[in-house]
């Protein structure tokens, strides 16, 4: 396949963007990647193991020239960066980013956008607890879904262009607003990781059961809750301080759900409980036959590894 950018730009190096750097490289997707990492031990290691052929500790250094610019730190970062860069971002370039919400990314990014230069958000839904330069692999996108929400007015040639590179990286691609993908988002992923942080920071508080017990009787449901509650602390605060609504919106609903159940269990309505809990075995099985995971534990996180 012949590369579909001549330079890429990954602004920050960390699981997404170090396994963009695999994903190209395997697939030759780009003639040339560029990288940007604040960190000189991030610069380093990504030089290194060879994620990028060039990094740089500007972000304005490491777009210049740039077809392809993604920006893959925490979305609290964009605003500043989307400053930083946009000098030196090229006419015709594409400017995209990986972060789990969308409209905030659009509020502190599209004000900075140049015009000639397609700017067009994204959401590859792929990850692992992992992160840093060394916690990427090509594999990571392959029949995941990635979301496009370009702004009304998008040069529909860089959306399929986007689109046509998120394929070619392994991933199913869906297009939707900023909003309903925010809307969606805080019920799939960011909901279930404030419940994984919260059950995990509540056994960790229990004063009856010591730390020691929590990890020897870790049963599969709570290790695997320790997994989620184990992913990028700085990351998942700007997600969940920059999807504020929506998140509540879900905290919500679920709250009213959760004290359905209290009441079920309080009064022993067995039918209720069987029921719910029917209704949501279907939704795992559903999960599995749509390929999104496997039926094995850990959440079928036995894939590939570093």
């Amino acid at each position: 396949m012949s590369a579909q950018f001549r330079r890429v730009a990954l602004i920050g190096i960390g699981l997404i963007g170090s396994s963009l750097a695999h994903a190209m490289r395997r697939k030759e997707l780009a003639g040339e990647i560029t990288g940007f990492a604040r960190s000189e031990a991030t610069r380093t290691k990504a030089k290194d193991i060879g994620l990028v052929d060039a990094v740089f500790p500007s972000p304005g250094a490491a777009v210049e020239d740039a077809d392809l610019v993604i920006l893959c730190s925490p979305v609290g970062t964009y605003a500043a960066l989307a400053a930083e860069i946009a000098p030196a971002l090229k006419p015709g370039a594409i400017l995209t980013d990986v972060g789990s919400v969308k409209g905030a990314v659009v509020r502190d990014v599209e004000g900075h956008v140049p015009p000639g230069v397609h700017f067009i958000p994204g959401h590859p839904i792929a990850g692992t607890e992992q992160s840093g330069p060394e916690s990427g692999f090509a594999e990571l996108f392959i029949n995941r879904w990635c979301i496009l929400t370009p702004l009304p007015g998008a040069d529909p040639l860089a959306v399929e262009r986007l689109s046509a590179f998120w394929r070619a990286c392994g991933s199913n691609v869906e297009i939707m607003t900023p909003e309903h993908h925010d809307l969606v988002l805080a019920i799939t992923s960011h909901l279930p990781h404030l419940i994984a942080y919260n059950i995990v920071s509540t056994a960790a508080d229990l004063e009856e059961v010591t730390s020691s017990e929590v990890i020897k009787y870790s049963a599969g449901g709570f290790r695997d809750f320790t997994r989620i509650a184990a992913s990028d602390p700085t990351m998942w605060r700007d997600v969940f301080l920059n999807n504020k609504d929506a998140v509540l919106e879900m905290l919500g609903r679920f709250s009213e759900d959760l004290s359905a159940l209290q009441r079920a269990i309080r009064w022993g309505d067995g039918d209720t409980l069987f029921s719910i809990f029917s209704r949501s075995r279907q939704i795992r099985r559903g999960i599995i036959a749509a390929g999104q995971d496997t039926a094995a534990p850990d959440f079928g996180r036995g894939g590939p590894k570093p």
